[in-house]
């Protein structure tokens, strides 16, 4: 039986499109294709599907603004290229949705977003209610204030931090090559394209050798790795040919275009494993019996209202231990709010939060996605 497009059946969609597809070569963004891209984006979002897009062209765009033929290196003046740019690509991708009546989103994000656990925490909680409000983010590294320790180095990586980020089912990252090769295809006439290949595997790496286009910073092998980095939330990837027509469009419809790249089943192991195993334990919050059968029976989120005691000093997102009414150990999580605030809320419903605190971050103390039951 025929393969088919992992997109199709998939609801929450990151998709990647690289600098040479939406610049028209490096020289300033291709407003043709943006609007193509728009297009394609607003199809998807009429089958049903949650879309979040990562775009390169802040910096290619800000070269054209700048009058510069030639990518800078040196860090101040890329992320100034970077901030006249931005300018250019949000104004641009916001008129090409408008035109469909689609609502859009500018996300900058560095890499210490999301290595440090508030931050990350928050920049899930604003993408996932953008998602919520029909919004669709547009992400890029945020280069005017990244520094060459902090920078992902290329928008594969981010793509796929941002598709753990947000728990997507498919990672689509569309290149100016077909997907990926046995060999170069530029340099070997016997390559054949991969199809079908299992994420990680290290074969594919060997396969994916070289560098990109010019243009951009990434090659085949930070597509290959950004699949690697993907699956472990349990995301598929497909690289695609950007240059293909609709090409979106066809993939969600079922048509297998260029490469998939599986994730194993099971994608919560390796995540409730490492919640499992923490060993930096900022503090314990006490349940009512309600809220340990809740979590142990119902597979439900920590509500505030079921908490009876909290104990340590620890902030948000930071791994707390829940235990039942006679002291012992039943699940440890992430939590939403600090022990401060905790102790404000405890025993009181989410709809209260906002009273008590003055704002509302989640209306769960821990969501069950973050929680692993011992």
């Amino acid at each position: 039986m025929a393969i088919q497009s992992v997109l199709k059946q998939s609801q929450r969609v990151v998709i990647k499109v690289g600098s040479s597809l939406v610049t028209n070569q490096g020289q300033g963004l291709d407003h043709a294709a943006l609007s193509r891209w728009a297009a394609q984006i607003a199809g998807l979002k009429q089958m049903g599907k949650e879309v979040v897009l990562v775009s390169s062209g802040a910096i290619a765009e800000g070269m054209q603004r700048l009058g510069w033929k030639k990518r800078p290196h040196a860090l101040h003046e890329l992320q100034a290229a970077a901030a006249v740019g931005q300018m250019g690509l949000v104004q641009a991708y916001e008129s090409c949705f408008r035109s469909h009546e689609l609502q859009a989103a500018q996300v900058l994000l560095t890499h210490e977003d999301l290595s440090d656990r508030r931050r990350y925490l928050n920049a899930r909680s604003t993408l996932t209610t953008l998602l919520s409000l029909k919004v669709i983010p547009v992400i890029n590294e945020n280069d005017t204030v990244a520094t060459e320790e902090i920078r992902f180095g290329d928008n594969d990586t981010l793509a796929a931090l941002v598709t753990n980020l947000i728990e997507a089912d498919v990672l689509v990252i569309l290149t100016d090559q077909a997907g990926l090769f046995t060999a170069d295809p530029r340099k070997d006439t016997q390559a054949r394209l991969v199809n079908e290949a299992k994420a990680g595997d290290l074969a594919l790496e060997a396969m994916a050798g070289g560098t990109g286009s010019d243009i951009g910073r990434g090659g085949m092998l930070t597509k290959v790795i950004a699949a690697k980095r993907a699956a472990r939330s349990g995301a598929h990837t497909i690289i695609a040919s950007g240059h293909e027509v609709e090409v979106l469009i066809r993939l969600a419809q079922g048509e297998t275009i260029g490469t998939q790249l599986l994730a194993e089943p099971m994608p919560l192991a390796a995540r409730k494993q490492w919640l499992a195993d923490h060993l930096q334990i900022r503090g314990n919050v006490t349940l009512d019996a309600g809220a340990v059968k809740a979590l142990t029976t119902s597979g439900k989120s920590l509500l505030p209202i079921g908490v009876i005691n909290v104990s340590g000093d620890f902030e948000r997102g930071e791994v707390v231990i829940c235990l039942d009414p006679a002291g012992k150990e039943i699940a440890r999580g992430l939590i939403n709010y600090s022990a401060v605030e905790t102790r404000k809320i405890l025993q009181r419903t989410s709809n209260e939060i906002e009273a008590i605190l003055g704002y509302v971050d989640e209306l769960e103390l821990i969501h069950r996605d973050n929680l692993v039951l011992l």
